[in-house]
């Protein structure tokens, strides 16, 4: 095939989809992995098949990246986007709900990996594209266990980037801050779910509260859609891109700040009635 061929997770919506989508237009044969079949015909596409594609699942990453070299006989760009938020206090977390958080942002990422990387070891090249977050880099209150996640996505691409540049095989970090995905909504309902000890009920509603305002204000998935393209066609690109512009601020305060005054700034704006105008809360 004369086409570059990728494989995206967790393209039934959001960043995955619109990744899919630009891939496609910029002439790569796009291999849409989905949870569920009735999402294959939502994703279908010109350059774009839907695969079935469960992260957590040996026999399903199998399946689809053995069909994947069936069809086109390589992968030149694994995009490692399937991922969800858990959030909730620490105290109240259950340990399962936290293993299947980890199930899915770091083993599933790495279930995944694993299962392409002889095919670009073999072919010498190929781009494997993380997404992370700033929560990688910056861990907030409520947030703890997603942050515990992606800081192991940010270590394990770190070593893989390493390990593969003898293969020609390269590893980019996406770290997104706030993108309108629907990513919002899903962590404020797991702050309710997950919510017990009345004692945290001030914090988790300013803490909901700030999540509502920052995501009214963030662009959409296209985005970082636009930043893995990038990704995926320049000749160097960096080990990591951190967007929106904005979302460096955040970094750089922790960085600037240190711990002791940067965590004063996080319990300002998680007092009741304060605004959202200095700290965003991330994807």
């Amino acid at each position: 095939m004369s086409k570059s061929i990728a494989m995206i997770s967790g393209a039934s919506s959001g960043i995955g989809k619109a990744t899919a989508q630009l891939l496609a237009q910029h002439g790569y044969q796009v291999y849409a992995g989905v949870r569920r079949r009735e999402a294959m015909a939502l994703v279908r596409g010109q350059n774009i098949e839907p695969v079935l594609l469960d992260v957590s699942s040996d026999e399903s990453v199998v399946a689809a990246v053995g069909h994947v070299i069936t069809q086109a006989g390589r992968i030149d760009a694994l995009v490692n986007n399937a991922g969800y938020g858990q959030y909730g206090v620490l105290e109240d977390v259950d340990l399962a709900d936290a293993q299947r958080q980890f199930d899915s942002n770091v083993f599933g990422l790495i279930r995944l990996t694993k299962a392409v990387l002889p095919t670009m070891r073999q072919q010498r090249s190929g781009r494997i594209i993380n997404i992370s977050s700033v929560a990688g880099r910056v861990a907030t209150p409520m947030a703890g266990w997603y942050s515990a996640s992606k800081h192991a996505v940010e270590a394990l691409s770190d070593a893989l980037r390493l390990e593969m540049q003898a293969f020609n095989v390269q590893v980019i970090v996406i770290q997104p801050g706030a993108i309108k995905t629907g990513f919002d909504s899903i962590a404020v309902q797991e702050l309710e779910r997950t919510t017990r000890t009345a004692a945290y009920r001030p914090m988790i509603t300013a803490f909901s509260r700030l999540i509502t305002n920052s995501y009214q204000r963030a662009p959409g998935p296209e985005i970082v859609a636009a930043a893995i393209v990038r990704a995926c066609v320049a000749n160097k690109p960096p080990a990591r891109i951190t967007l929106p512009s904005h979302s460096h601020l955040l970094i750089g305060l922790k960085q600037l700040l240190g711990d002791g005054l940067f965590d004063r700034l996080l319990r300002s704006q998680l007092r009741p009635g304060a605004s959202a105008e200095t700290t965003e809360f991330q994807h």
